[in-house]
């Protein structure tokens, strides 16, 4: 006879049910899912994407952003294949048109170490959705699905390069970090932070191990406590 499943496995089969999960489709960024969503009656759709989860200093930035149904951009996409110029360009046609909604949440390194990364990107996230002017009736997440969460949500894999709401959160939120990083370069030059931000380069582990960690480093992450380990994994 077969074993009747535990009640710890009901309940991951009970909380997975609560979102929705697409598979990518090809690899054009678009208004698919957003249509999708349209077509089952949700209005207002965001859209959600962090920047600076894997960098060893600094915050961690979310951005929810929802789009008008009708907006159109034909250079929009994933903010990591954008040139940095086109990305700034891009990052000032979205927050000063009047008909996209968006905000930003914003996590420091101090509650990063304290909570770790994963949850402080999923804090950030639900920061980013709480200071929207309106709430979404449903969000779009890239990557997997967060818990806990307070709206409905549809978690796509590389989903900043197939729903341009996700797009539009991904180019927010990595200009906003990248200003963030190149402020903190002027406190802490020796760290060339405008020119990596934060993230675990040669030039980064080089000067992590020359200096030593500044106040924005994250001390949880290993190659900040250990930077010449890190630097000899590269050579």
């Amino acid at each position: 006879m077969a074993e009747s499943p535990s009640r710890t496995g009901v309940f991951q089969l009970l909380r997975v049910s609560v979102f929705q999960y697409f598979p990518p489709m090809y690899r054009r960024c678009g208004f698919r899912y957003e249509k999708k969503l349209r077509g089952n009656g949700v209005i207002r759709i965001a859209g959600i994407d962090e920047a600076g989860r894997g960098a060893l200093a600094g915050p961690v930035v979310a951005a929810a952003a929802v789009l008008p149904e009708k907006f159109r951009h034909r250079k929009l996409n994933d903010s990591k294949q954008l040139a940095p110029e086109l990305r700034e360009t891009i990052y000032d046609e979205l927050v000063s048109n009047t008909e996209i909604t968006w905000a930003v949440g914003i996590v420091d390194h101090i509650e990063i170490d304290r909570i770790n990364i994963l949850r402080a990107t999923h804090e950030a996230m639900r920061m980013a959705l709480a200071a929207l002017a309106m709430p979404p009736d449903h969000v779009l997440v890239d990557g997997l699905p967060v818990f806990p969460f307070p709206f409905p949500q549809t978690a796509i894999i590389d989903g900043d390069c197939y729903s341009l709401s996700i797009a539009a959160a991904s180019v927010i939120a990595k200009v906003t970090r990248d200003r963030m990083m190149r402020d903190f370069c002027a406190q802490f030059p020796e760290y060339c932070f405008d020119q990596h931000k934060g993230y675990s380069t040669e030039l980064h582990l080089t000067r992590l191990h020359e200096f030593g960690p500044c106040p924005i480093h994250r001390r949880s992450f290993e190659p900040v406590a250990q930077p010449l380990l890190a630097l000899e994994g590269i050579a």
